[in-house]
């Protein structure tokens, strides 16, 4: 005896002169599949694009840093001539740097009587502070003039993703044009060290920061007005990190899969019901023509 292995077809067919193909049918079967394309775009969408997870986590993401950050500084003092214009930078570990030039550039303005200054150097990853002054000028001015317009200040690698929107360079566009010349301004910062690790796994590492600052007249010990421009910085211990992430092909074939026979199962339940009570109706009016004849056919005898 040998087993026929149809047998254990559970998708069994049904013969094409037993079916009966509706009006009502059709319109069902080209509004299933018009939905159907419209899911499957969608989700095709999300599975093609990234998403963007963010955590929080108490660490130093940049061991390999060697205990330093980059920073990048670039600052337009419009009234001060360039040979007063330094970078003085200082922190609890000792250091105390007067007049720091290596990778630094100063630009003149406004025929020489301003100044544009860009720099960059690193910090070591403990508080301290760095400021733009006169006092690494082998002669003091006697009025030194500390409005300025900030154009960049920035930490860390340069990071420009388009769904990450951080602080990065939270006082780039900062205008202290219109403040007193003999001002000194202090900005206070908090730097919150920041991870970006793309799909590929790599990891890139930068520095976002929020900023609170009051302007105020300083006087040395000889009475003397000496302004300068200070950024007080203390690092976070809360690191924020973003990930890119993508939809899993499984759960992307998962979800056409179900797309597909749940929009399947639910037009064949309308057409089903659609197409019963349309052959009821069918009853009732046939039920009711026969009733008519019936009548007229005692009316005549």
């Amino acid at each position: 005896m040998v087993f026929d292995v149809r047998r254990l077809d559970i998708y069994r067919k049904v013969p094409k002169d037993l079916t009966q193909p509706t009006y009502t049918g059709a319109v069902v079967s080209i509004i299933c599949c018009v939905f159907m394309l419209f899911l499957f775009l969608s989700e095709l969408k999300g599975f093609i694009a990234t998403e963007i997870v963010n955590e929080l986590y108490v660490d130093d993401p940049d061991k390999n840093s060697g205990g330093k950050i980059d920073v990048s500084l670039n600052i337009s003092l419009p009234n001060l001539h360039c040979d007063l214009v330094g970078l003085d930078i200082q922190d609890e570990m000792g250091r105390h740097e007067v007049g720091h030039i290596d990778n630094s550039m100063k630009v003149p303005l406004n025929h020489g009587y301003g100044c544009r200054f860009e720099g960059e150097f690193t910090i070591n990853k403990v508080p301290g502070n760095f400021h733009v002054s006169t006092h690494s000028a082998t002669a003091q001015p006697q009025s030194p003039d500390m409005t300025h317009l900030i154009h960049k200040l920035a930490f860390g690698e340069k990071l420009q993703v388009q769904n990450v929107h951080g602080a990065f360079n939270a006082l780039g566009g900062a205008d202290r044009l219109g403040s007193n010349p003999l001002a000194s301004h202090d900005y206070i910062l908090k730097i919150v060290p920041t991870v970006y690790e793309d799909l590929s796994g790599k990891q890139r590492f930068s520095y976002q920061y929020t900023v609170a600052n009051k302007e105020y007249v300083a006087y040395s010990h000889t009475g003397r007005i000496i302004p300068a421009i200070w950024y007080r910085y203390d690092l976070s211990p809360i690191t924020v990190k973003y990930t890119e992430k993508r939809q899993p092909l499984y759960r992307f074939i998962t979800t056409i899969c179900a797309i597909i026979g749940g929009t399947f199962t639910v037009a064949g339940i309308i057409d089903s019901c659609i197409f019963t009570a349309s052959e009821a109706w069918k009853k009732i009016q046939i039920g009711k023509m026969s009733v008519q004849r019936a009548e007229r056919g005692r009316l005549v005898f």
